[in-house]
């Protein structure tokens, strides 16, 4: 039987005692403003360029620390250092943001990465919470703006495809809208965040979610929704399908919708059937819907990202619908990752691992491993189980006490 108790206070210490020590100690540039996210196993940097998306991660994660854990002055301090950095140097004066920057804030990669925008936005938003800051605020509007405008072509000038032979339409702009409209609810008219959620609904659930294909999701579509027979269109990533449950599980919340939880919970269980690695455990990084080779190099990866993000998705099915099956996949993966990724030695935790669930890379960040997936995967299975653990003590005095009902889903 499952201690749930026990498993709250395992991701919250991993949390607080390990992994955003880590990063606070770690990571920050103190001379120039922003984070070196290029860390070896100990923490030292090996590399001092600066990535966009991975800066507003880490002032995301340390301004959302501070928000919701605990008023501690370091980790503001952190978050607004990082903000800084980025208001002077991470866009081009119109709230373009670059890809990469040096460690100094001069330009690198061009502004074609619109997570690069998703991140600055989520950033400055929960960064305003904690300030009050309407500087902040504004930004983080003004980039929102920027990418509703750039939705139906994410990299702009600086699309490498060729104009009107093969267009297609990506599910992971759709995918984290999902969430970063919840982000920064607060600070958008209630009109586009109801219109942004239920185009993001209709997106994930009713376009890139294929019932003909068993119910998985793809990565890419032709634009009039169809399915294409190409390297693109036959690519599948079940950590950005598992990811994107979790956040259409947070929507179904927010809306009270019980339909839309009950069919991310069941999204979320396919893809963990598609996606598991039956021979060696752990789940693939990249698949073929057609079972031809895929061609990502790195497709057979385990990546710490998909299976931390999976861990939340499964926590949330639990604890929304009570589902025995989510309950089961969560022990063999928590298992699995605690296993592989946790580094017993150094804290954070390992990105890379290969089929066989060796390690094959022991950083701790670089180009595309930052302040984000661990803490916030960790933060937000702490939260889950709390909620399970609350529900199942109000379960024991329901009994106790007639009368005593859950009105709504939105109450945990």
């Amino acid at each position: 039987m499952i201690n749930f108790d026990t498993l709250e206070k395992l991701y919250k210490r991993e949390l607080l005692d390990n992994v955003a020590p880590f990063w606070l100690s770690k990571s920050q540039d103190l001379k120039n403003g922003g984070y070196f996210t290029c860390l070896d196993r100990q923490g030292n940097v090996y590399d001092t360029d600066k990535f966009i998306w991975l800066q507003g991660r880490q002032v995301w994660l340390f301004s959302m620390l501070y928000n919701k854990v605990e008023k501690k002055q370091e980790w503001l301090d952190c978050a607004i250092q990082g903000a800084e950095f980025l208001k002077k140097h991470g866009h081009d004066g119109n709230y373009n943001w670059y890809f990469s920057l040096t460690q100094e804030g001069k330009p690198l990669v061009e502004p074609y990465n619109i997570f690069s925008y998703t991140f600055a936005t989520m950033a400055f938003g929960q960064l305003s919470l904690a300030t009050n800051n309407e500087e902040y605020a504004d930004i983080a509007k003004k980039t929102f703006n920027k990418i509703l405008e750039k939705k139906d072509n994410p990299k702009g000038k600086w699309n490498k495809a060729y104009p009107g032979t093969r267009q297609l339409k990506g599910f992971s702009l759709p995918m984290i809208l999902s969430n970063l409209t919840l982000e920064i609810e607060h600070l958008l008219d209630k009109k586009l965040v109801e219109s942004t959620m239920n185009e993001c609904i209709h997106q994930v659930m009713e376009v890139f979610l294929r019932p003909e294909l068993g119910g998985i999701i793809v990565e890419n579509l032709n634009l009039d929704g169809t399915l294409s027979d190409t390297f693109d269109g036959r690519l599948v990533n079940p950590g950005h399908g598992l990811e994107s449950m979790w956040f259409i599980m947070d929507l179904g919340v927010r809306l009270n919708r019980k339909d839309l939880i009950e069919k991310a919970v069941q999204t979320t269980l396919t893809l963990m059937d598609y996606g598991w690695d039956k021979e060696h455990e752990g789940i693939f990084y990249f698949m073929d819907r057609k079972g031809f080779p895929p061609q990502q190099l790195e497709w057979d990866q385990k990546l710490w990202w998909v299976h931390i993000e999976a861990i939340i998705a499964l926590l949330k099915g639990y604890q929304l619908t009570g589902s025995e099956e989510c309950l089961a996949w969560f022990t063999k993966l928590h298992d699995y990752t605690w296993k592989h990724f946790k580094d017993p030695v150094h804290p954070e935790w390992w990105g890379y691992l290969n089929r066989e669930g060796k390690v094959l890379l022991d950083l701790k960040g670089g180009k595309w491993k930052g302040c984000f997936h661990v803490p916030r995967g960790l933060y937000q299975c702490w939260q889950t189980i709390e909620k399970i653990n609350y529900l199942e003590n109000s379960t024991t005095n329901i009994k106790s006490n007639e009368g005593m009902a859950i009105k709504s889903i939105s109450d945990f």
